[in-house]
Formats: structure tokens, sequence, C-alpha cells
């Protein structure tokens, strides 16, 4: 008999889970690895920083997922190289694999635009971690303020996209609708929220109009918006935005990405970097998604710098990821090279309850029924069916009695990494 082709996955994210469930039971012998043990459904993971949704709500275990699956391999290790001509992976605990087909599906960090030092100081939020350290910091800083009766409580959200919006959203909520009924000795209304871009509006990749009503969603709410001043200084005490200082113990960084360091790996000529990685550190791709003069090797999701039909960047989207995992599959299963496209199925972001804005393929929309198209749209891409019922239960009850189901202060410590 022969010996079945081995694919291996590196990633368990929305590109990478799509490209494992699409070649189950198929003639390939799979390996799916990832350092953590659970898919993350990061477009939610905002609302267990705020305390709305528990982190069991928007997380399933890979081998729940894909495991049962005779053909495929779940692995909890790190790929810390690839060595492309030889085909073979090291991991982290020292193990080689070798493949015949090689997914790379890694996700993205926070990048600090070479302040590695803020890293500390502001985390980003891209892991379960980081949300409860967030989660665990915002609820500490309403129990100190009761505690010694003070009123100057400041949240610092630095990046106006759409998880520096929708924090910024939740924070407000917390602190203007939920908490204001329950502290004696302090009155919440008196947090202050800023949000601060760089640019010169919220939302910078929407439309004027979109991006325009999302900041008068966000002002309506409380929040402080800051725009056309970049963050010059962090620090423990304070953050230095232009000729401002905001004094803050809760800085939170929604400002950018980059890619994974193993992406720097597949860099085959490191000094012309350029002409095969942009300045976000994504790979160039060929149209069918496949790494220049490796055929065997596909880059996919935030990782990859796959073009639109204008030739742009595709954005670093689930649907995004989730599409091209799928066509790389279905290459795989044909034996045979196709130029990927994308569906564009819209972008969207909430801004606090009942407010949204949606561009759906240029049909532009806000407010409450932009809110609830979030809402189911948010509710199917969950994968776990369990989750669906959970995530829904929690909305509901925070809808109806105007409560943070899983406020709670957590003893964990967590230290972002370099």
């Amino acid at each position: 008999m022969t010996a079945k082709k081995k694919v291996i996955i590196i990633g368990g994210g929305f590109g990478g889970i799509s490209a494992a469930k699409s070649l189950a039971n198929s003639q390939y012998e799979v390996t799916l690895i990832d350092k953590k043990n659970h898919h993350l459904f990061q477009p939610l993971l905002y609302q267990v920083a705020s305390a709305a949704l528990s982190p069991a709500d928007i997380s399933v275990p890979l081998r729940e997922i894909v495991g049962h699956y005779p053909n495929i391999l779940v692995l909890l290790d790190e790929v810390t190289n690839i060595d492309k001509d030889k085909k073979v992976i090291q991991c982290k605990s020292s193990k080689e694999l070798p493949y015949d087909f090689l997914i790379v599906a890694p996700g993205s960090k926070p990048t600090y635009f070479g302040q590695d030092k803020w890293r500390q100081l502001a985390p980003g939020l891209k892991t379960l971690e980081d949300a409860l350290t967030i989660r665990n910091k915002v609820l500490q800083s309403f129990e100190e303020c009761e505690k010694n009766n003070s009123d100057e409580l400041n949240f610092v959200i630095i990046g106006a996209g759409p998880t520096g919006v929708e924090l910024a959203g939740a924070f407000a909520e917390i602190a203007y609708d939920i908490l204001i009924k329950e502290f004696k000795n302090f009155d919440s209304k008196k947090a202050k929220i800023y949000l601060i871009e760089g640019g010169k509006e919220v939302l910078p990749a929407y439309s004027g109009k979109l991006s325009k009503k999302a900041q008068e969603y966000i002002e309506k709410l409380g929040v402080i918006v800051l725009t056309g001043d970049r963050v010059e200084e962090i620090t423990d005490e304070y953050v230095k935005v232009g000729n401002r200082v905001i004094a803050s113990k809760n800085i939170i960084w929604a400002a950018g990405n980059t890619t994974s360091a193993l992406t720097k790996a597949l860099i085959p000529d490191k000094e012309q970097g350029d002409d095969y990685a942009d300045k976000m550190g994504r790979l160039y791709v060929e149209d069918n998604l496949s790494l220049k003069d490796y055929p065997s090797i596909f880059i996919i999701g935030d990782a990859a710098n796959s073009k639109d039909k204008e030739g742009d960047p595709l954005p670093a989207l689930a649907p995004v990821a989730s599409q091209q995992g799928k066509h790389v599959a279905k290459q795989l299963l044909k034996e045979k090279s196709l130029p990927f496209q994308y569906l564009d199925k819209g972008t969207m972001a909430t801004i606090g309850k009942y407010r949204a804005v949606v561009d759906f393929r240029g049909f532009k929309f806000s407010g409450l029924f932009a809110w609830i198209c979030w809402c189911v749209v948010h509710i199917l891409f969950l994968i776990d069916f369990r989750n669906r019922v959970m995530v829904f239960m929690q909305w509901g009850f925070a809808f109806f009695f105007k409560e943070k189901g899983v406020r709670i202060i957590t003893e964990n410590k967590y230290e972002h990494p370099e």
C-alpha cells in the first residue's frame, strides 16, 4: 500500500481549522499543531475582557473540533523553525516532523512599532490570557476607587479600529450603565474612557460616512475620542498623546498587528526581505496562496499578503482566513492549482448595545438593524453549537437585566511574551 501524503497545518485559528475540517476523512494524513489546545473566536474576545462573556463561551478544544477524525492528529506544541528544502518542521519539544504539504496559519500578534517596552504597560488583546488580564485590571480599578474614595479613574484604549471601538463601547456600558448602582463610595460615571487614534477618524478601514457614525455613537456613550495625534510615551502612570498627558494605569493596545515570528523562517533571502514580505511581515503569496518557489507551502490568514481583485491586500478577518483554508484544502483534494478568489461577506463593528456599523459589498448601514445583523452573524460563526447557545443566553441576560454576567476578579498573573 502507498503511504498517505502528510499535510501539516500550523495554527488552530480560523484558517487552520477550516483547512483541517475540509481534509477530514481524506486521502491525507493531517497533523494540526498549535501552542494552545483550543480554537479561539477572536471577534468576541473583547467581550471576555469587558466581563460580558466567559472564556469557555468563545473557545473550543481543538480535539473536540477535529480530533475525532481518524486521519487528523492534534499536537500541542510550538513550531520554531521550518526547513523548506528538507520539508521538515522543528518544534519546541524537539520533535521534527516531515511533510509533503505545509499550511502556515500562525495568526498575528500586536506590534508596538519599535517600542517593545510598552508591551507590559499596554497589553494587546489576542489571547484568553490577554482578555483575563485586562478584565482583572479593569474590575480591580473600580474596586480600588471604592476602597479609597477616589474619583479619578481613566481608561485609555490606543487604536480605534474595530477592537478599540468595541472595547471602548463595552467599557462605557460597564462604567456608566452597569456598575453605577453597585458602588457606594465611587460614582462610576466619573470614570473617563479615552479612545486614541493616530489617524484622522475612527474605524479608518470603513467609509467616511460609517466612520463618522461610529464616532457619533461612541461619543454618545461618553467616550472621549482623540484623533490625529500619536502616542509618544507610555509609563505605568500615564500616557502622553501629543501635548496631552493622561494619568492612567489602565492602558490597552489596539493599534496594530504584525505576523508571527515564524513567518521569518519562510523568507528565502533575509537581505531581500522586502521582496518576500510587506511592512506588516505578511508574506507575499502566489494566486493559489502558495509561497513563491515553494508550491508545497501555503500561507493563509493574517500571515499572507493575498490580493483582492483591485490588487489591495485582503484584510486580516476571520472570513478571509476561513475561505483561504478551505481553498487550500480544495486544491489538495483535487490535486491541482486553483487561483483564490475571496467572496466578500462585508465588515461590521458594534459600538455598545443597539448600535453597530455594517459595510456589505457597498451597502452601508448603521443603527439597530446593523446591531442585530452583527449579533446574528457572530452567533452563527461560533464553531460549537454549545457555545452559540451559551453566548445567546448571556446576551439575552445582559439585554433584559443590564448585567455583566462574569465580573469575577481572578488571581492569575500573566506577562506578555517579548
